[in-house]
């Protein structure tokens, strides 16, 4: 078997467009890129250093992240360094138009606050909230009176 040589030329914009194929684990329609989980990418002869800003303190997913992260970089024939920082806190903001778009589309409200909450199915504004505590710490249980379906909302951060 003939082992492929590096993917390319190793730049920031060429490592970028490999990470927005690094799927969040939680939600594996976005991207880490388009969560604005990606704060900085260093590339030097030595290697391939990308600095990560987790979604919440305690992320469960870090972890795999880091692997994912690791692994999709590993073509470019470089050692990577994938490490994640608190020096810039990560907030709802960093979310890309497209990454909106994409919770939209597979059921997750984008952030906002609960009153702004609208049903990522039907767009109504007729909500309750189920639980301010979803299944992770980022998000919240909301249920559509119109359209009676159940729903994760993030919260803006």
């Amino acid at each position: 078997m003939v082992m492929p040589g590096p993917l390319r030329v190793a730049d920031p914009d060429a490592i970028r467009a490999v990470l927005r194929g690094v799927a969040d684990p939680e939600i594996p329609t976005v991207s880490i890129v388009d969560l604005g989980m990606v704060e900085d990418i260093t590339v030097t002869e030595a290697g391939i250093a990308v600095e990560l800003l987790p979604t919440f303190v305690g992320c469960p997913a870090q972890q795999v992240i880091r692997g994912s992260v690791i692994a999709a970089l590993a073509p470019f024939g470089r050692p990577v360094s994938a490490e994640f920082t608190f020096r810039v806190p990560w907030t709802s903001d960093r979310i890309t138009v497209q990454g909106r778009e994409r919770l939209a589309a597979t059921g997750f409200a984008p952030p906002a606050e609960p009153a702004d909450v609208r049903c990522p199915y039907c767009g109504s504004e007729r909500l309750a909230m189920d639980s301010a505590f979803g299944p992770t710490q980022c998000r919240s249980l909301f249920y559509c009176r119109d359209c009676r379906q159940p729903f994760e909302a993030f919260k803006p951060v």
